[in-house]
């Protein structure tokens, strides 16, 4: 008798909670990942999304709750005991082994047969990029290259499951940029669940089908990029996943939302016109005073004194504006206007307080 049951998915923590002494590292996480999603754990530092990671990987055993994998309770397994495989920020390659050698290493210890085992290193090489560099030693490649390495000799034994702790966070940025490209790419090819953990928003943005907004210990949102970032549901996640404006009280009402319910608007949604200038009746604006400007190339970021006290930040493509042009703009009159439906409700929670009184910060953790 065949079953119409959906097949369980790839992850499941069920009331997954890890303390450390006095300090609640993870509270009570409840989440599901699909077989074959990119699902990155995003949050600043000391919001619990590595931990979270390692108790994945059973590097941690959790205070309370359960870890299932495909269904599987593996809450009491080892490491070497699940189907998983870690990449970590310093890569932890063998620097004595030349690339083919710490790509197979896994394999040898497995006792994969020795036709097979060179059959595989061969395409974990080909996938990555590294043809020509089989007999280099670790020293002899760049950080880019060495991070291939390291998600080659994960990716060849298999697993269902990669996880990735920060791996692009020693790269510069031009490099991070071009290897979360290409990670993404990999990891469609291979078509292996990835769970990526990071403090940076852009990453998490570029590369997840799904990602999960961590804030001390706890899950703040879930949701596809675009969905996190264009609808948060508090002013942490506002805050910082991306830059954005936060209004209350009296501001909110005048901006269609509530005095008692703060609105978010992202600042590449407001535009910048002459004072008094009028707008439809589907906008908002503001009067308000240019207080700073910083000029970014590609586009300028204006912080507005709004009249009433309140700040707003506008970023505005640099379409036509020069950096000489920008900066004149400083101590200009202005308006600023946007779409009613810009603007999104906040849930209100606690320890959002330092994310909404910092409007148009951007709020990332600078670790793990």
């Amino acid at each position: 008798m065949s079953s119409n049951r959906a097949p369980a998915p790839a992850v499941r923590l069920q009331g997954l909670s890890k303390r450390f002494g006095k300090v609640q590292a993870v509270d009570d996480v409840d989440l599901e990942i699909t077989e074959g999603e990119f699902f990155s754990l995003l949050g600043p530092s000391g919001s619990g999304k590595t931990t979270c990671l390692r108790l994945i990987a059973g590097f941690e055993r959790p205070s309370a709750g359960r870890v299932l994998l495909a269904g599987e309770d593996v809450t009491g397994r080892a490491p070497y005991e699940r189907d998983v495989n870690t990449v970590f920020q310093d890569y932890a390659l063998f620097p004595h082994m030349s690339v083919r050698q710490n790509i197979s290493y896994g394999l040898r210890v497995k006792r994969v047969p020795r036709i097979e085992r060179d059959s595989r290193v061969d395409d974990a090489i080909s996938m990555v990029h590294l043809d020509g560099m089989a007999d280099r030693r670790p020293a002899q490649l760049s950080g880019g290259q060495r991070q291939r390495v390291a998600l080659a000799r994960a990716l060849v034994n298999r697993p269902v499951l990669l996880l990735l702790d920060e791996p692009l966070g020693a790269l510069d940025l031009k490099l991070r940029q071009a290897m979360q490209v290409e990670l993404k790419s990999i990891q469609r090819e291979v078509g292996i669940t990835f769970i990526y953990v990071t403090h940076d928003q852009e990453e998490a943005l570029t590369m997840s089908d799904r990602l999960a907004v961590f804030n001390e210990g706890r899950i703040a949102q879930i949701g596809t990029p675009a969905d996190v970032y264009e609808n948060p549901v508090s002013a942490f996640v506002a805050g910082f996943v991306g830059v954005s404006n936060v209004l209350r009280g009296d501001f909110a009402g005048r901006a269609g939302g509530t005095a008692d319910q703060a609105l978010t608007v992202r600042p590449e949604k407001i535009r910048l016109e002459e004072p008094g200038s009028a707008v439809a009746d589907d906008e908002v604006g503001f009067d308000g005073t240019v207080r700073d400007v910083v000029y970014l190339g590609a586009h300028t970021r204006y912080l507005i004194a709004l009249e009433g006290g309140d700040d707003l930040t506008v970023v505005e493509q640099n379409l036509d504006t020069s950096s000489t042009q920008a900066s004149a703009a400083k101590g200009r009159s202005v308006r600023v206007v946007w779409k009613r439906a810009s603007a999104r409700p906040l849930v209100a929670e606690s320890g959002d307080t330092e994310a909404a009184n910092h409007l148009g910060s951007d709020h990332k953790g600078e670790t793990k």
